[in-house]
């Protein structure tokens, strides 16, 4: 079962409230110039052709322009709108950063016009919840009881809430993914669950649960005993494949104590062992963090120095070709000295062609770009830091206005 917030229609100012406010819209019709007289647009476009022009506006002044006149706010609203605004330019994904305190209100951060903007979550309490993103959908979990977990889009502000989740509180570990069927909206949310089998720290009860929307029911297709492995808080969904990262327990432990497995979502039937579809690392890594660009598995990891446990000396991002890593990038040094050698974990995520990664003792924000192969710094989170054991994390989104939950 489901329930449903839909939250009341919202100025931007009271949803993306701007950094330092917007930039004033433009109102031709109220401006005169030694006796020259401009026409306002309003009066002369047609509504399929303005809508066509404000379809093609950042997110951000769409909302500014819901609020200059009823003509307007109709357009913006309709469902012909949206469908233009979902075929417009391409929409580059945001970033948003938060802090570990008990106030989960951050800043998103969009790439194409550089610029931060204050956003509050619904219902999301903490920092440490465990989030999931696709396709303007957003996906959280309270991480402490595991009981609650919500699909919102967080540009609009609708959340919905599901119900009837498995029995997840009784695991050790867990990570989450969802994924969005971009024709039809329909989205699938997996969480894997992994619990130490009593009495033996080698052996881990490891189980897939999926929640389909179209039939709002949640499945467990599987259920498996792993020896020497447990799962890890990181998993995504590409092409209709789950990817979810183990870790050793020991017991013979491996060089590199992360790995990689498979699971086919459409052939839930299948009985094969996990461990056939695992995959190893590339090379010993401090930390590992697993994203969808474009349907295709990347991955960015903390490269660890052999001699001395939890230390890196760079960081590197791998693109999954079969069961074969191919390196894509590694951090420039002149980068990587701003996150520090000691830093052996950090937050990254990633989606379309743009990679964000912060270290969680600052709120410096580092982005790669996968297509150009660029790194840059972004502009300055608005975030400061207030107490020395303050950290920061974040995720990544697609900035939509059609998607729902």
């Amino acid at each position: 079962m489901e329930r449903e917030t839909s939250w009341e229609s919202h100025s931007l100012e009271n949803i993306v409230g701007g950094i330092g406010g917007f930039n004033s819209f433009l109102e031709l019709g109220n401006e005169r110039d030694k006796g020259n007289t401009k026409v306002s647009v309003d009066l002369i476009l047609p509504d399929d052709l303005l809508e066509l022009i404000l379809a093609y506006l950042p997110i951000a002044s769409i909302f500014r322009v819901g609020c200059v006149c009823k003509r307007w706010n109709e357009i913006v609203s309709s469902k012909r709108f949206l469908w233009n605004f979902k075929h417009s330019l391409p929409k580059k994904p945001w970033y948003f950063m938060f802090t570990n305190s008990d106030e989960p209100t951050g800043y998103a951060f969009d790439p194409l016009f550089r610029k931060w903007y204050s956003i509050e979550l619904p219902y999301i309490e903490t920092s440490n919840w465990f989030i999931a993103s696709s396709c303007g959908l957003v996906c959280f979990m309270n991480n402490d009881s595991r009981s609650e977990l919500y699909v919102c889009n967080p540009i609009t502000r609708y959340c919905r809430r599901l119900d009837e989740l498995p029995v997840l509180k009784f695991s050790d570990y867990s990570a989450m993914a969802i994924s969005v069927e971009k024709a039809s909206r329909c989205y699938n949310v997996t969480v894997v669950k992994s619990k130490q089998v009593p009495g033996n720290f080698y052996q881990w009860e490891l189980s897939i649960h999926i929640y389909e929307s179209e039939t709002k029911t949640w499945a467990t297709p599987l259920a498996e005993v792993l020896t020497g492995w447990r799962g890890c808080g990181d998993s995504v969904i590409c092409n209709g494949v789950l990817f979810f990262l183990i870790c050793s327990t020991g017991g013979g432990m491996p060089e590199n104590r992360h790995g990689l497995v498979t699971y086919n979502l459409s052939g839930r039937l299948s009985h094969d062992p996990l461990m056939r579809g695992f995959v190893p690392m590339p090379c010993p890594l401090t930390c590992a963090r697993l994203m969808n660009l474009k349907e295709k598995l990347v991955m960015v990891g903390g490269i660890g120095k052999q001699d001395r446990q939890g230390i890196i000396k760079g960081i590197g991002i791998w693109l999954l070709n079969g069961k074969v890593w191919q390196e894509i990038s590694r951090m420039p040094h002149k980068y990587f000295q701003g996150f520090g050698e000691f830093d052996d974990v950090f937050a990254s995520s990633g989606t379309g062609d743009l990679i964000y990664i912060q270290s969680y003792g600052a709120p410096a924000l580092l982005v790669f770009d996968f297509n150009q192969k660029q790194w840059k710094w972004s502009q300055k989170c608005p975030v400061t830091k207030r107490f020395p054991l303050q950290l920061f994390t974040g995720f990544s989104f697609e900035p939509r206005l059609e998607t729902e939950p």
